[in-house]
């Protein structure tokens, strides 16, 4: 299954059309760490986290983990776990996955600059819930929690996203 996502901002998945948000700088094909811009290409959807103190866990064919306070990602390109998951407290500049404006209540993990991590390439792009008016994200793609989920239930494990320019 392979969903895809046009700039200005629509989602297309089996048949379906969704609003989404998009990096406040647009889609890159040159996506680089700060720039604020959504990758172009085509990328595998990983696995699937989610808060578990705030909703059941999603129906999906992909792989589904909860979340913890001490959950964050790696977004500093000097450091060897760059562009990864890590536990907090961490060393290096990271991003905490466990957030209070539930943005990252459900976070898919987008197989973006991971095989091998190329420093500088970009990071902790996702696709997450959606701030209220789809704000611009800082280069993930964002849809409404009931979008998202409805999304991701039809997913399967071999499930891919096409980003367009």
């Amino acid at each position: 299954m392979r969903i895809d996502v046009y700039s200005p901002g629509v989602l297309k998945a089996a048949g379906r059309r969704y609003r989404c948000a998009l990096g406040q700088a647009g889609v890159s094909p040159d996506k680089r760490e700060g720039d604020g811009a959504s990758p172009a290409g085509t990328f595998t959807l990983r696995r699937v986290l989610y808060r578990a103190d705030r909703l059941e866990r999603p129906r999906t064919g992909l792989p589904v983990t909860a979340l913890g306070p001490e959950d964050g990602w790696c977004d500093d390109p000097a450091h060897a776990d760059y562009n990864r998951p890590v536990r907090l407290p961490h060393p290096a500049r990271h991003e905490r996955l466990w957030r209070g404006d539930g943005v990252y209540d459900v976070i898919v993990i987008l197989g973006h600059n991971d095989g091998p991590v190329e420093p500088g390439k970009g990071s902790a792009v996702f696709l997450h819930v959606a701030k209220p008016g789809y704000t611009p994200t800082e280069g993930c793609i964002a849809l409404a929690l009931p979008d998202l989920l409805e999304v991701l239930g039809i997913c399967s494990s071999s499930a891919e996203i096409r980003i367009i320019p």
